[in-house]
């Protein structure tokens, strides 16, 4: 991933996005504010000026990948009203999508932050929320168990990750008909009690 020097992103998001790459490449342990000033060519004051130091700087990463997702969540909810188990599958197919046109979020969103408390930690897992109450409001329609719906989330989410990493590894082709097996995959999941 490539900072831009455009105008028309603030330095903000700059820093944002330069803290995921840098994320990406020494991971959170050896996260340096002074590496991502310079990615973006400020000063290593800069950084101060809009987040509360490395952990604020992650938090704002967190939320700025929640928003991107949220964005397009919203479409496929919105389109499918009503329909639990096809906005479902909608939503678990999109997610894969957006996990593979951005697989710098991924070291993300698979990092586990010993310093974040438990609101901050929190916030990180909100980009599953959406599949989970989906899965929890379509198990609860169909009247299956709280176990069903553990396993289901389980299975769901390996599945989502799963093609993910196999498409960005180059094991899957990224293309309709792989992602109609993803579909049939996930559609099965719920043929199943």
């Amino acid at each position: 991933m490539k900072i831009t020097d455009g105008s028309n992103i603030s330095v903000k998001e700059k820093l944002i996005l330069a803290g995921i790459e840098e994320i990406e490449q020494n991971g959170v342990q050896y996260f340096s504010l002074r590496r991502v000033a310079g990615k973006c060519k400020v000063s290593c004051a800069a950084p101060y000026k809009h987040f509360d130091g490395k952990l604020g700087l992650v938090i704002a990463i967190i939320e700025y990948i929640n928003e991107q997702w949220y964005k397009r969540q919203e479409v496929v909810v919105a389109k499918f009203q009503g329909d639990y188990r096809r906005q479902l599958t909608e939503i678990s197919l999109e997610y894969i999508r957006f996990l593979v046109e951005n697989p710098h979020f991924r070291s993300i969103i698979m990092l586990n932050f010993g310093k974040m408390d438990v609101s901050q930690a929190h916030m990180k897992s909100e980009l599953s929320c959406c599949t989970q109450n989906l899965i929890r409001k379509y198990c609860e329609q169909v009247n299956l168990s709280r176990d069903k719906e553990i396993m289901k989330t389980f299975v769901v989410r390996s599945l989502i990750y799963g093609a993910a990493i196999m498409i960005d590894n180059g094991e899957l082709e990224n293309n309709g008909k792989n992602f109609e097996f993803i579909s049939k995959a996930i559609e099965r999941e719920f043929d199943l009690d």
